[in-house]
C-alpha cells in the first residue's frame, strides 16, 4: 500500500493493512492504542520496541515521531523482515531493525531511549534490568503482560528498579463480527499495560 494511501496520523492502523506472518502474534489495533497512549511519544522521541513482532508498533511510533528515531528489535530474521515489510508498506523510514536476543543485544545499540515498549521476551526480569540501564532520565518504559504470571514480574521489576508513576491498564475490548446471518461481539483477549517511569 503505497503511504499516500495512508495520509493522516491518527493513530490506530486497521489490523488487516499490516502484512503477517502465521503464528506471529500483532497487537490488535485497540490494544496498539493503549500502549502509544502510556509511551507518550514525542515528535523527536528515541524509542526502543523490544520484541517487535510484526512491527505495529515501530510503524505507528515512526509516523507519530517524524523526527525521532526507532529501533525495532526481533530475534528471528523472517519476522524481522517482516517489520521491514511493513516500514516500506506504510513509507516509514525511520525504524531501524535490529535481529538479536535481548536483552544480550541492548548493549550494542548506540542511541539511548526516551521511551520502552517490551512486547516479548522471555526474560522479562533481565530485560527491565538491562533497559533501565540505558533509560534516559525522565524516560518511560510501557510492558505488556498476557498472564499473570508476566504481569507480577513486570510489576516486581518496577519495584525493584524503584520506577515512578506506574500505571496498570487491562484491556476490555469486544469487535462487532459477523457470524452467518447474524452479528455478534466477540472478544479480544485481554492484555495488561503496563507504565513507569525513571525520574533520575
Amino acid at each position: 500500500m503505497p503511504s499516500s494511501l495512508w495520509s493522516y496520523v491518527t493513530p490506530g492502523i486497521p489490523d488487516d493493512l499490516f502484512e503477517r506472518l502465521p503464528g506471529i502474534p500483532m497487537s490488535p489495533r485497540e490494544v496498539r492504542l493503549l500502549i502509544l497512549s502510556s509511551l507518550r511519544l514525542k515528535a523527536d522521541s528515541i524509542l526502543w520496541d523490544i520484541g517487535a513482532g510484526t512491527g505495529t508498533i515501530s510503524v505507528e511510533a515512526g509516523l507519530l515521531c517524524p523526527q525521532g528515531r526507532i529501533t525495532a528489535i526481533e530475534r528471528d530474521e523472517d519476522v524481522a523482515n517482516l517489520i521491514r515489510r511493513n516500514c516500506d508498506r506504510f513509507g516509514v523510514s525511520n525504524v531501524e531493525v535490529i535481529e538479536g536476543i535481548a536483552p544480550e543485544c541492548l548493549t550494542s545499540l548506540p542511541q539511548s531511549p526516551h521511551r520502552v515498549c517490551i512486547e516479548g521476551g522471555r526474560s522479562i526480569k533481565a530485560i527491565l534490568a538491562e533497559v533501565w540501564q540505558h533509560l534516559q532520565p525522565q524516560g518511560r518504559i510501557v510492558a505488556t503482560a498476557a498472564t499473570l504470571e508476566g504481569l507480577y514480574q513486570v510489576s516486581e521489576s518496577f519495584a525493584e528498579l524503584q520506577a515512578r508513576n506506574i500505571e496498570v491498564v487491562q484491556s476490555a475490548v469486544n469487535r462487532l463480527e459477523k457470524r452467518g446471518m447474524n452479528q455478534t461481539f466477540a472478544a479480544i483477549d485481554p492484555i495488561f499495560v503496563l507504565s513507569g517511569e525513571k525520574l533520575d
